[in-house]
């Protein structure tokens, strides 16, 4: 799949930080079941190679990898079967090797000199981030004006009372959630966020 089609099939894509080690096909199960295939496991932890491995062997969850920085992430990555790149930013360097492995990427951009350097690669799919620091609705507006076919995914600081605003923006195709999976949760609590959210496809 491709980065437009990936981010077309759910309102949201649960961005999870996985401090804890889980039956991760399991958890996997749980958002696909609940209508969210798309998962984003961060390698801000080191659970995030295993989980990745085994939540990708799920039937319809298309799993990638986030906190992408380096080209030894990137390897590490795909080797754990990831379908999918996201980075919190975009540099020359990683943009070309992540477009080389042929892997379906997701870069991070702020500005409009982030969004420009992407088109240069060829890029025209972008994670706004971190989305609410970085101005919020009025930013993502202001920058999506001059770049009419770029089309967003705002992650960092939305909430699932503020995700029906952003998805009603024409730039935005969907929005990063980091409010699925927090310590000591289980899985018929993370179901029931998965539903609402993934219910946000239909407000």
């Amino acid at each position: 799949m491709n980065i437009d089609a990936i981010m077309r099939s759910a309102p949201v894509i649960p961005v999870l930080v996985l401090e804890e080690k889980m039956d991760w096909m399991a958890l996997a199960e749980t958002f696909v079941n609940a209508g969210l295939p798309v998962l984003e496991i961060t390698m801000r932890t080191p659970l995030a190679l295993d989980a990745i491995r085994e939540m990708g062997k799920v039937s319809g969850a298309i799993v990638g990898a986030g906190t992408v920085l380096n080209d030894r992430q990137l390897g590490e990555a795909v080797d754990a079967g990831s379908q999918f790149i996201v980075s919190p930013g975009l540099t020359g360097p990683l943009g070309k090797a992540v477009i080389q492995s042929g892997v379906a990427f997701l870069p991070g951009i702020a500005n409009a000199g982030d969004i420009m350097r992407g088109l240069d690669l060829g890029l025209d799919r972008f994670k706004f981030f971190p989305a609410e620091a970085s101005g919020g609705i009025p930013a993502l507006k202001a920058l999506a004006g001059p770049f009419g076919n770029i089309r967003f995914c705002p992650t960092g600081g939305i909430r699932p009372e503020t995700a029906r605003d952003w998805l009603a923006l024409d730039p935005v195709l969907c929005v990063g959630g980091t409010w699925f999976v927090k310590p000591g949760d289980d899985l018929a609590t993370i179901g029931e966020r998965a539903r609402a959210a993934a219910a946000l496809a239909n407000a």
